[in-house]
């Protein structure tokens, strides 16, 4: 599959696109810069959020947004509103989020990093309609993607130096039973930010593998997407019938020299569909 380069490299380092009409459609992150990006029929548009770095967002079932910073949750009341800091989420300097998702109960699962990535330095955390935080998963390196199979009866997760997709059993809205889902080999890169099908499938971007592989509910790889860049950092599926994989990008940690159109927003249509985000209940 031949993806489509659709903004040209507008971001450094481009992150957590989420489609959702609700909001206009696609937006992502540029992280160090503490940016949401909106794409408008007539470009792309930022908006700042007052933090040292920008992990992800995403829509409210009330029609604002909710941002997640580098230690601190922010709320914004409607969808091109104003940012308010809203609850601390980490309170160690060295550490800060990284990347998340809605369960099916709209509430919010946010992980974490260590700034050098450190072991074990991170966690994830679940954040409810009232804001309160609960630690769901102790002792991650690089929490990166998360998400929920279409029934809501599994979840999927990203520890990315683990060099594979894991797997987790939702009983009552809790993670049960992490196993191996997929095996990513070195040489193909490091997993990063996931999206799932309606058919159940799992999309992964690799980090330093110049692509998104495609496995199908049993993790076999039964797709690829080839990327002109090397660091590619999530997906997610858009558009009305949410038939394209929009793919983020990143020029984070390359020279400055390197010729590549690192930063920007790809997509392509796999034959598969997503599934509707769903929104955060604060």
């Amino acid at each position: 599959m031949s993806p489509e380069n659709v903004t040209g490299p507008v971001a450094h380092h481009a992150e957590a696109p989420v489609w959702s009409t609700g909001w206009g459609g696609l937006r992502w992150v540029d992280g160090d810069a503490g940016d949401l990006l909106t794409l408008r029929a007539d470009g792309v548009t930022r908006q700042h959020v007052d933090d040292e770095y920008l992990a992800f967002a995403r829509p409210r079932a009330n029609g604002g947004v909710v941002a997640v910073g580098a230690r601190t949750l922010h709320l914004a009341d409607a969808v091109d509103g104003e940012f308010r800091a809203a609850a601390p989420l980490l309170d160690d300097p060295r550490v800060r989020m990284n990347d998340g998702c809605c369960d099916p109960r709209g509430r919010l699962l946010a992980g974490s990093m260590a700034y050098d990535a450190t072991p074990d330095a991170g966690i994830v955390v679940r954040i409810d309609a009232d804001l309160t935080v609960t630690t769901v998963l102790p002792r991650t390196t690089i929490s990166n993607g998360v998400g929920y199979s279409p029934d809501g009866q599994r979840a999927y997760y990203v520890d990315t130096l683990s060099h594979r997709i894991d797997v987790f059993d939702v009983a009552e809205g809790e993670l049960r039973g992490r196993r191996v889902f997929a095996r990513i080999p070195e040489e193909q890169g490091l997993p990063d930010g996931l999206a799932v099908a309606a058919d159940g499938s799992v999309w992964v971007a690799l980090w330093g593998g110049s692509a998104v592989h495609g496995y199908d509910s049993a993790g076999v790889h039964v797709a690829t997407v080839e990327l002109p860049v090397p660091q590619v950092s999530a997906c997610t599926f858009g558009d009305d019938d949410l038939g394209t994989i929009y793919i983020t990008t990143s020029a984070q940690g390359l020279p400055a020299d390197h010729g590549t159109p690192a930063g920007s927003v790809f997509s392509v249509r796999p034959g598969v569909h997503g599934i509707p985000v769903t929104p955060f209940a604060g």
